[in-house]
Parts: structure tokens; C-alpha cells; sequence
């Protein structure tokens, strides 16, 4: 089994390509699409250097795995299934994520919250392949209720539960995240797996601006994880985590991302003059008058 993982700066995202050799049997997970805020544009830069890649090998891809519906990138899934007939999977707790979601953004009563935008839900516990590849899934919880672990081999892709020991483990303060849950996915499974298991993660923030890094151990996170080693008592987590994320600014592209990866990866449906919009909800994190004063600051 190889990997080749892609990184993009922006949204500091790592995407990999996990691939067999010999049969060229590949899964991808959690794949870009560039977005840009400003002129609200979409672009696939960074997609198109997993596709060079996919092709350059002849690969196979079976699946696109996402660990979670990211809130901080744009996902390019429906792009990869449409230009390599790939199937679409997610854990089978998306659900609780577009049922909150909806709400949110007002979706509109033509949004299905069952899930049925992917291709496959997957279950705790499942063990599934890819061609040659065997994929086991592991519910990790906490950053969002959805989230999932894959293991393929001696290796898991932990998405925003688990960074680099030196960054920690992913924030908890999203709708329906808890810094309780995320302990115990971390803490009580995955670092029950052997020491040697390799850990890929799905961000790193370059902490003190040192060179990118996606790959550890899980025995080095169990020794020297900033936020959460082996004797880290379950307590102390939950009051770190809770008061960091209490500091923490919302990712700047959450809204966008949100709306569009509970829809797999679905740009909005376009409206009758031909456009695609976006919603933002306008004062969401704090309440406002309409006249946009913050309720309970008036002087």
C-alpha cells in the first residue's frame, strides 16, 4: 500500500491518495475544491493535481472517502466521482449533521437529511474494500458527531480528530461537537491500537512555522500529543479544550463549506435567474436588532 498525500495552504488541508501498487486499486480522502470568499468563486487547482496524479498512475479509484463534513474547505468530491466514476462515502451520523444544518442555513424543505446525497453510509465498525484494499471505519466523534476514522493497513486517517502531536486534536465548539466524546474516540480507541500505527491527519497548521507535517505514530501521540497523551486524565482535556475553543474564531470559510458538503460535495441548485447563491446568515454567533446593533450592548 502507498500514500501520496497533496497539501493545500490555503485552508491547510491534506488530501490523500491511498493506492495499491500492484493492482492500482485507490481511495481517495478528503479532496479540495478551492474556493475564494471575495469574488465567491470556485477553481480546481487543487483537485487537478490529485487527477494528474490518479492518472499518471493509472489508478483506480473506487471510493471518496470524507471523514466529516468539513467547515473550513470546500469538498471535490462530486468533481472526482464525475471524472472517475468513484463512489461517494461518508460515516452514517451525517445525518445529525444535516439535520442541524438545515435548520441553520433554512435549506429548504427539498433537502433530505437521511443522508442519501452520498453514495454509502458507513457504519462503526464496518469493514469494506476497494479492490485490493481493505477499509475498516472507526466512529471518532467530538469535532462533529460524523466524524471517522479510516484504517486501511497499518495506517488511519484521522481527519480533525487527531493532529500532529504537536497541534493536538481538532476543536469541539461546532454545532453538536463535544470535547467528552472527542476524548473518549481518542483516548479510548484509537490509541488502543498498536503504538506503531501510522497517523495521517487532515490538517497541520505548521505551529512556529516549521515545515509541513502529515504523518506521525500513534505511540508518539500517546507519549507527546500537546493536548491529549496516554495519562492526559479525561477531565483536564474536556476543560482545555472547552476553554481554548472558547477563544477560537470561526473558520473563515464555514458557511460556504457547510452548506455545500452536507450536499456531498453539491454546488446549490441555481435559481431562476441561473445563479448559485450561498446563504449567510447574518448575525448567527451573536444576537443584533435590525438596525444590526448587538442585543444587550445598547447604550
Amino acid at each position: 500500500m502507498k500514500i501520496q498525500s497533496f497539501y493545500e495552504p490555503k485552508t491547510f488541508t491534506l488530501t490523500y491518495v491511498v493506492f495499491d501498487e500492484a493492482t492500482r486499486d485507490a481511495v481517495i480522502i478528503d479532496p479540495v475544491l478551492d474556493y475564494d470568499p471575495l469574488p465567491s468563486l470556485t477553481s480546481t487547482d487543487s483537485v487537478e493535481q490529485v487527477a494528474a496524479f490518479v492518472e499518471e498512475h493509472k489508478l483506480r479509484i473506487h471510493y471518496v472517502l470524507e471523514t466529516h463534513a468539513h467547515a473550513d474547505h470546500l469538498s471535490s468530491s462530486q468533481w472526482l466521482k464525475r471524472r472517475f466514476d468513484s463512489r461517494v462515502a461518508i460515516g452514517e451520523r451525517i445525518t445529525e449533521v444535516q439535520e442541524t444544518f438545515k435548520d441553520i442555513f433554512d435549506l429548504g424543505a427539498d433537502f433530505k437529511t437521511d443522508g442519501s446525497q452520498f453514495d454509502r453510509l458507513l457504519k462503526d465498525g464496518e469493514v469494506f474494500d476497494a479492490g485490493s484494499l481493505r477499509i475498516e471505519v472507526i466512529n471518532t466523534p467530538g469535532h462533529t458527531p460524523a466524524c471517522v476514522t479510516y484504517k486501511i493497513g497499518d495506517a488511519i486517517f484521522t481527519g480533525d480528530a487527531l493532529f500532529i502531536e504537536d497541534q493536538g486534536t481538532g476543536r469541539c465548539d461546532f454545532p453538536r461537537g463535544s470535547a467528552e466524546a472527542l476524548y473518549d474516540s481518542i483516548h479510548e480507541r484509537l490509541y488502543k491500537l498498536p503504538d506503531e500505527t501510522r497517523v495521517f491527519v487532515g490538517h497541520d497548521y505548521q505551529p512556529d512555522g516549521r515545515e509541513v507535517r502529515f504523518e506521525t505514530t500513534l505511540g508518539e501521540e500517546k507519549r507527546k500529543n500537546v493536548q491529549l497523551r496516554a495519562e492526559t486524565p479525561r477531565e483536564e482535556f474536556i476543560r482545555f479544550r472547552s476553554e481554548r475553543d472558547s477563544s477560537l474564531a470561526q473558520p473563515k470559510l464555514l458557511f460556504p463549506s457547510v452548506q455545500v458538503n452536507v450536499d456531498a460535495g453539491r454546488m446549490p441548485k441555481a435559481h431562476g435567474n441561473g445563479k448559485r447563491y450561498i446563504h449567510v446568515p447574518l448575525n448567527l454567533f451573536r444576537s443584533a436588532d435590525d438596525v444590526g446593533e448587538p442585543i444587550g450592548q445598547k447604550k
